[in-house]
């Protein structure tokens, strides 16, 4: 058991609000993110030591409201500015852009960083219309440890953005997600059939095609990931292997063994492997790839230590 203070949750209503208990830190950058429900172990899962500070959280794929947004930055706020880190969906930036507005009314200092790093919601060329995924928990992680060591606000931010320029995601749905308001899948798939490039609120992909082998699903993400990042033979990476909500943690290993295979011969390394639930879609059957290139500032800050419910280095 560790010796640290719990995170605080406020909660009247339904509105979520999940901070750090030893917070606001005097001198110390606040993170906070926040999004919809149904994504366990994102959002909640991700507050904690060299992580986040705070987060809000909505109803079932909605957005956390700004006033529950602007009630997470007043409690993590220590006098040296607040980081916004989310993902980018409509909702999501509509109210934490009007959270800092009101932040901004009260003194304090906001930075924005909006995570979109999901290769197959938009062309490269449209980069900034891309959704978040999974590339999000990386970004908390080196803005939470830069956050942890003394960093300033624009460097917190900074640290984030530079990772996610090099931080690319896709997935492989195997089944639909259902929400519950509805009771009916978001889309249908026929026997043998899967969804490529689904996103994390059961968007349909960009392709629908039959069942293939796991290592053929592995080459497949991989070839779209790859093709951006543009990695040579020395480079060093960080590969997420990120179950959607009912897919076996087997499973998730053996589509990351095809991934180790590809990178070895393409002769880079693997700094750092995450393989498990780290953003989800219910009880979706599926996964995702996220492989981040890495340079010497990014892995100094994915190697600081970390501890919240869900994630611990």
């Amino acid at each position: 058991v560790e010796d640290r203070p719990k995170p605080a949750l406020q909660s009247p209503g339904d509105a979520i609000v999940l901070v750090r208990a030893d917070g606001p830190a005097p001198g110390r950058v606040g993170i906070v993110t926040g999004g919809g429900s149904g994504h366990l172990p994102l959002f909640l899962g991700y507050v904690g030591v060299g992580l986040c500070s705070g987060v809000a959280v909505g109803n079932v794929f909605s957005s956390p409201s700004a006033e529950q947004i602007l009630r997470a930055t007043r409690a993590v706020d220590g006098g040296a500015g607040v980081v916004y880190l989310y993902g980018n969906y409509g909702g999501d930036v509509l109210n934490f852009d009007i959270a800092a507005e009101m932040a901004a009314d009260e003194g304090i200092k906001t930075e924005t960083v909006v995570v979109a790093d999901d290769v197959a919601s938009a062309p490269l060329a449209h980069q900034a219309d891309r959704r978040g995924v999974a590339g999000m928990v990386m970004a908390y992680k080196v803005a939470g440890a830069a956050a942890e060591r003394g960093d300033a606000l624009d460097a917190v931010a900074s640290a984030a953005r530079s990772l996610l320029e090099s931080t690319r995601t896709m997935g492989v749905g195997l089944s639909p997600t259902i929400l519950p308001a509805l009771g009916k899948p978001t889309f249908e798939l026929g026997e043998g059939e899967m969804e490529i490039g689904i996103g994390i609120h059961g968007e349909r992909g960009v392709r629908r095609t039959e069942l293939a082998t796991a290592d053929a699903i592995a080459d497949e993400l991989f070839s779209a990931v790859v093709e951006e990042l543009s990695l040579q033979p020395a480079d060093r990476v960080s590969v997420m292997v990120n179950g959607m909500g009912a897919t076996p943690l087997e499973e998730l290993y053996i589509v990351y063994r095809r991934v180790a295979e590809r990178l070895e011969g393409m002769e880079v390394s693997v700094h750092r492997a995450d393989i498990g639930e780290f953003a989800t879609s219910l009880e979706m059957s599926g996964a995702s790839l996220t492989i981040s290139k890495l340079d010497d500032q990014a892995i100094e800050l994915l190697d600081a230590p970390a501890s919240s419910p869900f994630f611990r280095r």
